[in-house]
C-alpha cells in the first residue's frame, strides 16, 4: 500500500499528515507516507485544491482534512 499527501507543505498538509499517522497509529499498519509538494505531480491526479490524499495511485479526498476515523475507514 502507498500513501500520499498532495500539498504544498501549508497548516492543512500537515494536519491531514497528523492524522494519517494515528490513523496508522491506531489500526496498528506500517506504511510510508510519501509527501507530494510539486504542483505539475499533484495536477497528474487532476487534484485541483489540496490538501489531498492518495491511496495507491487513486484519489481519496481533496480539497479537506478528513478525520482520523475516516481515514481508518478508507484504510479497511
Amino acid at each position: 500500500m502507498k500513501i500520499e499527501i498532495l500539498g504544498s507543505g501549508c497548516p492543512k498538509c500537515k494536519e491531514l499528515e497528523e492524522n494519517v499517522k494515528e490513523a496508522l497509529e491506531e489500526t496498528g499498519k506500517k506504511i510510508e507516507i510519501v509527501k507530494v509538494t510539486e504542483i505539475d505531480k499533484i495536477i497528474e491526479y487532476g487534484v485541483m485544491s489540496t490538501p489531498a490524499l492518495v491511496i495507491n495511485g487513486k484519489v481519496k479526498s481533496y480539497g479537506k482534512i478528513i478525520s482520523v476515523e475516516e481515514i481508518k475507514e478508507i484504510l479497511k
